[in-house]
Order: C-alpha cells, then structure tokens, then sequence
C-alpha cells in the first residue's frame, strides 16, 4: 500500500479494521430514492460503539426495508435502520447483536490539514485499505441541495468510496466516504479524488439521530430540485415529482438570478440564501430567466423528511 499500516497507536492494523463492515440494503420499489439510487445498495460502514451501531453514508441505508452487515469473518447479521441526517450526509444502522470487534474511535476532523497522510479502508480488511493524502478542505455544493462548508478531498481515488473510513496515522475516524469527484489543483490539472464527510458533523446529531432518527433541529427549507453551476450561473437540471419546485411551476432549464431578491453568486451561495428564508415550510421567492423571459415565483418550501419512506428504530 505503500505506508506503513502495521500499527496504530495500541491497536494493530488488523484489528482496527475489523470495524469496517460490508453494508447490504434492499430498497422498495415505491421509494423516492429508488429511481436514482437503486433498489439494492452495497457499500462499507464503521462500527462506532459496542452496542453494534455502524456509521456510515446515508444513501446507501435511505428508505431501506431490509439491511444486512457482514463482518471481516465474511458472517452476515442482519440490521435495523437508526437515522438519517440529510445535512451532513450521515447514516446509522444497528446489527441485532453486538459485533465482536473494536469500535474505532471517533478522531478530530478540525485538525485534517492539506497533505497529511490518512488511510482509506473499505470492507475487505487490509486488502482494501489504501494510503492516500488529503489534498483539500474547501466547501462542497452537491446539486441535491447539499452543502459541506469543509469537506476533506483526498487521493489518489479509491473505487468502493461509499461508507469507507478515513483513517488517521492514530487509527481515529476522520470522516465516513461519500462520492468521486474530480479537483483541480495548480500545476497538476483534473485530480481523481474521494470526497469524504468530516466526523465533527456527528457528534452534535448523534443523540438525536440514535433517539428521534433524524436531528431534531428546524429542518431547511426543501425546493425539490437539482441544480448545477456553470460559469456561476444556476441552472435547474431535475425537479422533484410531486415536489414543493414542481407545484410551483418551476422547469428544467430555468436559470435562477435571485432569492428574495438578492442575485445568486454559484451553487452555494443559492442554497445558503434559501436556508436563510427560514425554515421548512417558508416560502421561497425567485426570480429566474425562462427561454428570454424574466419570470418571478413563489415557492411553498418543504421539509425534506416528509417525502422519504423512513423507518427509524427508536433505540
């Protein structure tokens, strides 16, 4: 792997990633997310406690009416479904039973800095653990209304990047895998890299996630959209069947130009000034350009939640 992996702090490699299991979920057909993210989903996920409850991303688990977990023994558990925190992206599932491993400690993400060496490691044990480096920490603007104001690039690329660990040199969490993606960084061009969401974003929702299987703050203001950014400019590339953009009247191919009146400046910018409408529920005013006609429109946001086939087990 090219880094020397053999031990962490008190721990052996071995056994540290043991805590990183294989996630299997089987989606109904009627959900929202089937669509787009599948029916069957698979990926990794980290046990994070002795009680079995496994962290991981939370597309892979979303609407899920069956989860199995396999161990590094390649022995499959069945699991129940926990929360799902839309904001930060996380995930959390329990097995039935306690797995017969060591949760890996939570690490601090605040301290990942550009260039340091981490670990990659999906399920698989030392076989699919990778070494790489962490080449930004910038925001991220995902066109489904999702926002990392410090995300953690790192490369080289790591394929099974869904649900997998980032591990420091001390053998902590750093943060759980989410997408490939693409950085340009100077002199080196068009980087391949992993984008993984920073473990500091668990422990303010974790309670709520494990109690209410969903953070119990106000829940933003939900348009129903994607959207993407091109030369700064927003422009809206699916709407939401049955959603709050699409009962307003909004349509693929509309170029967003302000938010309650104040121009938009690319993609994050357009989700922080719908956030600061108020909460799910406020109305949205836009102004766009449809075709060479400036058009304005009000639309009645929503609470994301409401729209997901959620199963939280209350622990």
């Amino acid at each position: 792997m090219g880094w020397n992996v053999s031990v962490y702090a008190d721990q052996t490699a071995e056994e540290i990633l043991k805590a990183v299991v294989k996630i299997r979920s089987v989606i109904p057909k009627e959900a929202h997310t089937a669509d787009t993210l599948g029916t069957e989903r698979e990926g990794s996920g980290v046990v994070i406690d002795s009680e079995g409850l496994i962290l991981t991303i939370g597309y892979l688990i979303v609407e899920a009416e069956t989860i199995e977990v396999t161990g590094i023994d390649g022995k499959t558990i069945r699991a129940s479904f926990v929360g799902y925190d839309y904001n930060t992206g996380f995930g959390l599932l329990r097995t039935e039973k306690p797995l017969d491993v060591t949760p890996l400690k939570l690490g601090q993400s605040s301290s990942v800095k550009v260039g340091d060496p981490v670990l990659i490691a999906g399920y698989g044990g030392k076989d699919e653990a990778a070494a790489g480096r962490v080449i930004s920490r910038k925001e991220f603007a995902g066109y489904w209304e999702y926002l990392l104001d410090e995300a953690i690039f790192t490369a080289p690329a790591y394929t099974n990047f869904g649900g997998a660990a980032l591990i420091n040199p001390d053998g902590h969490l750093l943060g759980i895998g989410s997408l490939f993606s693409q950085l340009t960084l100077p002199g080196l061009g068009s980087i391949p890299c992993n984008i993984f969401v920073p473990i500091d974003l668990l422990p303010p929702i974790l309670s709520d996630l494990k109690t209410a299987g969903r953070s119990r703050k106000a829940p933003r203001p939900w348009l129903g959209i994607n959207a993407e950014e091109a030369h700064g400019r927003i422009f809206i590339t699916k709407i939401t069947s049955g959603g709050p953009a699409e009962k307003a009247g909004l349509v693929i191919g509309d170029l967003i130009l302000t938010v309650k009146g104040k121009p938009v400046e690319g993609l994050a910018d357009f989700y922080r000034k719908i956030w600061e409408v108020g909460n799910a529920g406020a109305d949205v005013p836009l102004r766009f350009l449809r075709g060479i006609q400036i058009r304005e429109i009000t639309i009645r946001s929503a609470d994301r939640y409401q729209f997901l086939m959620l199963k939280p087990k209350k622990i």
